[in-house]
C-alpha cells in the first residue's frame, strides 16, 4: 500500500501554482513600480548627493567631476527597463529617478 506524503502534495501544488502565475509577474512588477513615488530634489539623501532631475542643472562648481554626458540612464546603479523615463535606483530605494537625472553616486555602466 502506498502512503501519500502531504509535504509532497503541497510542494507539487506550489510548483503548479507558481508556474501558472509566472506569466503575470512582469505585469505585477510594472504595477508596483508605477506606484513608487518620484524622487524629489529636496529629499535629504538626494540633496546630499546633489541629485538633479536634469544632468544639465548640476552645479559644476560644487561637483567639478560631473560631465553633461553622465546621467541616470547610463549609470550602473539604475534599475528597470531601458527607455523608461522614471526608473528605480539602488541609491534611492523605493523612489524613482529621472533617466536624465544625475547624482554624485553616478558610476559608469560597464561595456
Amino acid at each position: 500500500m502506498h502512503r501519500h506524503d502531504p509535504r509532497r502534495r503541497r510542494l507539487i501544488r506550489l510548483v503548479v501554482l507558481g508556474a501558472a502565475g509566472a506569466p503575470l509577474l512582469p505585469a505585477l512588477i510594472g504595477a508596483a513600480r508605477a506606484e513608487l513615488p518620484k524622487l524629489e530634489e529636496s529629499d535629504p539623501t538626494a540633496a546630499a548627493l546633489g541629485y538633479k532631475h536634469d544632468t544639465n542643472a548640476v552645479d559644476r562648481a560644487k561637483y567639478p567631476n560631473h560631465r553633461p554626458d553622465q546621467m541616470c540612464s547610463n549609470c550602473n546603479l539604475i534599475q528597470g527597463a531601458e527607455g523608461e523615463e522614471w526608473r528605480p535606483c539602488a541609491i534611492f530605494p523605493g523612489k524613482l529617478v529621472h533617466a536624465n537625472g544625475w547624482c554624485a553616486a553616478w558610476v559608469k555602466k560597464p561595456g
